[in-house]
């Protein structure tokens, strides 16, 4: 509209102008007989400065900062702003939210000191470590799978050995909690022959679980299983930071391509079944340029043969 506006001021026919950015006529003379006013936003609407009574009194915020400071010498001296919002409306009868009386203890400065939120489950950052053998070093992520007759997703939690690049475990499901996880792990630890270390067990390397910051790996319940039940050491990456995770993220990528993107997955069923398949040919037969050429069964067979040479992985 200003375009045309502009160019009929220049001399250009109206009629013209109007056709050519497709204004009706009615409609450009209406704008220019009502011009629209711009709006200057005010930043909301501004503070009354009272509140009110239940019988409909006005008492200024003045004198409600003195009620607030009359309670804070009394028993109430140990509430916080939402508990003295309760007690103004009790004992001085007010009509009156938390977020004003919020206001009104800030500006007083008599709010209660924020408790710091204590972490139910520390977290214990990863860092890079060298891995020289198997079961060193796993690192688990989940992966999400589309099912067209259900219109549902599924869950894949998989491990894969940083060494060795085998999955050693995975689960596929509905629903994905720790004890899903948990109850993987434990048949890839049993698979593996990991065994529960003892106290003054030094001479073999605790098998060091990596993850990422998902619910399920900050649940008490992987806590126990990992510390308390499988004597197993548990480190989680930083947000933003997948490539400390790498293994695991390239397997799921690999997984996507070759897998994924290759079936539609009718049912449930039938993804597992898919799923459960392919993840036995990536450990007995697809070739892995990092192994030489050989697929991860075979690269451990070499390994447990001593028909390896020694290899320091950094991660």
């Amino acid at each position: 509209m200003e375009f045309a506006h502009e160019w009929i001021l220049a001399g250009f026919p109206a009629t013209r102008v109007l056709n050519i950015v497709s204004v009706y006529r009615s409609t450009y003379y209406n704008r220019l007989s009502h011009p629209q006013v711009k709006r200057v936003s005010t930043g909301g609407r501004p503070i009354p400065g009272y509140s009110r009574t239940k019988k409909g009194k006005k008492v200024k915020d003045t004198k409600i900062k003195e009620y607030l400071m009359v309670l804070m010498e009394g028993e109430e001296a140990v509430y916080g702003y939402r508990k003295l919002t309760k007690a103004l409306r009790k004992t001085y009868h007010l009509i009156i939210n938390k977020k004003k009386v919020y206001r009104l203890c800030k500006d007083l400065d008599i709010l209660m000191p924020q408790r710091e939120k204590k972490q139910k489950y520390p977290r214990k950052l990863a860092r890079n470590r060298e891995v020289t053998a198997p079961n060193q070093l796993w690192q688990l992520d989940i992966k999400y799978g589309y099912v067209l007759s259900s219109r549902r997703y599924f869950f894949l939690a998989s491990a894969i050995d940083v060494y060795d690049r085998t999955i050693v475990g995975h689960y596929r499901g509905t629903v994905c909690e720790a004890k899903h996880i948990t109850k993987m792990l434990q048949k890839a630890m049993l698979k593996r022959d990991i065994h529960i270390p003892e106290e003054n067990d030094n001479g073999t390397p605790k098998l060091i679980i990596r993850t990422d910051n998902g619910p399920q790996f900050c649940s008490n319940h992987f806590r126990a299983f990992c510390a308390d039940q499988m004597k197993v050491e548990h480190e989680r990456i930083p947000p933003k930071s997948p490539n400390l995770n790498a293994y695991i993220e390239s397997f799921h990528s690999v997984l996507e391509r070759e897998c994924y993107q290759r079936n539609e997955f009718i049912t449930f069923e039938h993804a597992y079944k898919v799923v459960d398949d392919y993840i036995t040919f990536y450990n007995e037969e697809r070739f892995h340029g990092s192994l030489k050429d050989a697929s991860p069964h075979e690269y451990f067979e070499k390994w447990q043969n001593n028909q390896l040479e020694p290899l320091k992985l950094t991660m």
